[in-house]
């Protein structure tokens, strides 16, 4: 015959999912309730958090272990600790929050930079992969998400042929010129289209997030697809405190679909860094001569319709290929446009810490 006392002894050694202790150590068992005639307990616990994976992970133990303690059936009720309790296990139960919200913890240190365009063909994606590589040689510790579902191109652009491995559930990015990187193009086979609506867009970047082993980062940058669609409102929405940099070309009109992605950061809050002027100019390696190809004062025009910088103005230029660290899109360190990206990180630098 069960008793309150063999039900408690049954379940008291469980472990709380947060806070690692006993549900005993916790006095988390806050009622017990026994109808003899149809042999049902119930039931009342206290944990750090519900609402969570790890509450029906802790409902299916303890309903396995008081039925083969001799209960037909079970029903349980769960409330949160007190914050007294909660506050003598504060850490703990911060380390396990941070744990499962990965990069988007509240304390997490990583800074986040979404690159953003008002439209397609103004080089976005080169110059995200370009922040990236630049950010690393510098010394900065960064990842690189190509939050570009459906035009993914930063593993083609880097020279990446490698996909991610799979640890302990948790999905490794891959490293590439020191930058750990992240794409939808690792988990579609050969170049098929995606053909997906807005809340699953929303899902894949959260698990971009929450799912893949970051490790320590100083910035994560994100490779936004153009134009104001889902998945830049979903980075609105996901990362609060994320700062945006925003590219176009010299081009009036290009600049003018710009400035709409720079409003959006605007009202959701977000802070832009500034504005990257892509394809400023042709310059000619036999005379010097420099062409404007596209016109001129876009960048300018920008920033200052946004009250921004403009963080450095980028001339047309094919990067030099390396056989053996073939990656088509990065520019040397020592190239003319390697170093326009290193002053432009050091600016970005500054600017975050500022």
């Amino acid at each position: 015959m069960l008793t309150e006392t063999k039900i408690r002894e049954a379940i008291g050694g469980i472990k709380e999912p947060f806070i690692h202790k006993t549900l005993e150590e916790l006095k988390a068992i806050q009622e017990v309730k026994i109808k003899e005639e149809k042999n049902h307990v119930s039931v009342k616990i206290a944990i750090a958090k519900t609402g969570t994976s790890e509450q029906l992970q802790l409902q299916t133990e303890i309903v396995n272990t008081l039925k083969a303690a001799g209960a037909a059936t079970v029903g349980i009720r769960f409330g949160e600790l007190s914050e007294a309790e909660l506050n003598k296990y504060r850490t703990d139960v911060s380390d396990a929050e941070d744990k499962e919200l990965g990069l988007l913890s509240p304390r997490s240190k990583t800074k986040f930079i979404a690159i953003a365009s008002g439209k397609g063909g103004v080089g976005k994606s080169t110059v995200s992969v370009n922040l990236a590589v630049s950010l690393t040689r510098l010394g900065k510790k960064v990842g690189l998400i190509d939050a570009d579902i459906y035009g993914f191109s930063v593993p083609d652009m880097m020279g990446i042929t490698d996909r991610p491995a799979v640890e302990n559930e948790k999905i490794i990015p891959v490293n590439r010129f020191g930058v750990k990187v992240i794409s939808m193009g690792f988990f579609v086979e050969d170049n098929a289209p995606i053909i997906w609506r807005g809340p699953m867009l929303g899902k894949m970047l959260n698990s971009f997030f929450k799912e893949v082993e970051w490790g320590e980062l100083d910035y994560l940058l994100l490779d936004l697809p153009p134009g104001t669609g889902d998945i830049a409102l979903d980075v609105h929405t996901m990362l609060p405190h994320c700062k945006e940099i925003i590219v176009t070309t010299p081009h009036p009109t290009a600049a003018f679909v710009a400035a709409r992605a720079g409003a959006m950061a605007l009202r959701t809050e977000h802070e832009i860094l500034g504005v990257i002027e892509n394809m400023s100019y042709f310059e000619s390696k036999v005379t010097g001569e420099k062409e404007y190809i596209f016109g001129k004062g876009g960048g300018d025009k920008l920033a200052d319709e946004l009250n921004t910088q403009v963080l450095g103005r980028l001339p047309l230029g094919q990067p030099d290929w390396d056989e053996h660290e073939f990656a088509p899109s990065i520019y040397q360190e020592d190239h003319r446009l390697g170093k326009v990206y290193t002053e432009i990180c050091k600016n970005i630098i500054s600017s975050v810490n500022n």
